[in-house]
């Protein structure tokens, strides 16, 4: 069984940087394509950003020039850098994987089959 442990959520004020983590256990994670959603209060949970195994990005059009997504599969461990950031992107962070070499849409949640807890992230202006 995969778990994903994601850290490093906080509040910081606007135009403000963070550093998330996620560590998986359990897996083979060198074979995983990781994402980051994010879900902020009575809205659906979306896309954020993903890396596949090969190391290849895809980034939603509000993550782009903000968010880096970066792997060490030495380390089990996927994070998500955040600069610039304004209280639009305040909610839950949540680390995803999906195994298997994957090729696929990482875009969408319903590819992944494991998930972490979520981390909170709270923007003020």
């Amino acid at each position: 069984q995969v778990q994903l442990v994601e850290s490093g959520g906080g509040l910081v004020q606007a135009g403000g940087s963070l550093r998330l983590s996620c560590v998986a256990s359990g897996g083979a994670f060198s074979s995983y394509g990781m994402g980051w959603f994010r879900q902020a209060p009575g809205k659906e949970r979306d896309f954020v950003v993903a890396i596949t195994w090969s190391g290849r990005t895809d980034h939603a059009d509000s993550a782009k020039g903000r968010f880096t997504i970066s792997r060490d599969n030495a380390k089990n461990t996927v994070w998500l850098q955040m600069n610039s950031l304004n209280p639009e992107d305040t909610a839950v962070y949540y680390c995803a994987a999906v195994e298997g070499f994957y090729s696929g849409n990482l875009r969408r949640s319903g590819e992944y089959r494991y998930w972490g807890q979520g981390t909170q992230v709270t923007v003020s202006s």
